[in-house]
């Protein structure tokens, strides 16, 4: 989990924010999830920048929980159901999504393959979870256009890109689907409900619950 405000300075001719270097936390949240999980998979895309990086801080973080780390790889839209082959094969038992725009652009699919071979997952976006992943935590999209936002008019008003370092995003945002923990067999924690920014309840109980809020109108006559 990072903790750093900023990264060093970027050098060359590009700055930015880094939406990287959550891998750690993701796992942690995995095992809290799912405690008996004994083998995580990683799906990356090595085409990535940042992807070496991820991989290494999934590796320590694994490390440190105890558990196996096994990381799958895919680079294009066609490796990634085969990718879900190869990590059933290895007997992982919850599954970590980098960020990716490979993988953003296709969450319905990924997350129908995670409940196709009933794998927990955790996603780095919660359009991954709006797609019927289980949950996801990244950073607040909010904090990301701010800094954004901030750079662009330094670099408008003349600051070169290589003299501002890589921002990172202090705030982070947890988001949970009830439903899809459902379709699992999985009870969530209290624990990380407590935690969470949202949670994505199955419709006849969000429903239900609508129904003993909502006021009695009285009756006419």
């Amino acid at each position: 989990m990072p903790s750093p405000t900023s990264a060093n300075s970027s050098g060359g001719n590009l700055t930015g924010v880094s939406l990287h270097g959550l891998a750690a936390k993701r796992i942690e949240l995995l095992s809290e999830l799912v405690p008996q999980a004994t083998v995580i998979a990683f799906l990356v895309n090595p085409s990535d920048p940042f992807a070496g990086d991820e991989i290494r801080d999934a590796q320590e973080a694994a490390r440190i929980k105890g558990v196996q780390l096994r990381v799958v790889k895919a680079s294009s839209d066609s490796e990634i159901e085969p990718a879900f082959a190869r990590l059933s094969e290895m007997g992982a038992e919850a599954l970590v999504i980098v960020a990716s725009s490979i993988f953003s652009r296709r969450y319905a699919q990924i997350a129908a393959l995670a409940s196709r071979y009933a794998i927990p997952a955790i996603y780095s976006g919660r359009l991954g979870v709006e797609a019927g992943g289980l949950l996801s935590y990244a950073s607040n999209l909010g904090e990301v256009y701010r800094l954004k936002g901030i750079y662009t008019g330094r670099i408008l008003k003349g600051t070169k890109p290589a003299d501002l370092p890589v921002k990172q995003p202090t705030r982070f945002e947890l988001v949970v689907n009830l439903k899809t923990a459902q379709a699992l067999g999985l009870t969530v924690p209290p624990s990380i409900l407590a935690r969470a920014d949202e949670v994505i309840r199955p419709k006849a109980a969000a429903n239900r619950t609508a129904s003993r809020q909502s006021p009695t109108k009285p009756t006419a006559g």
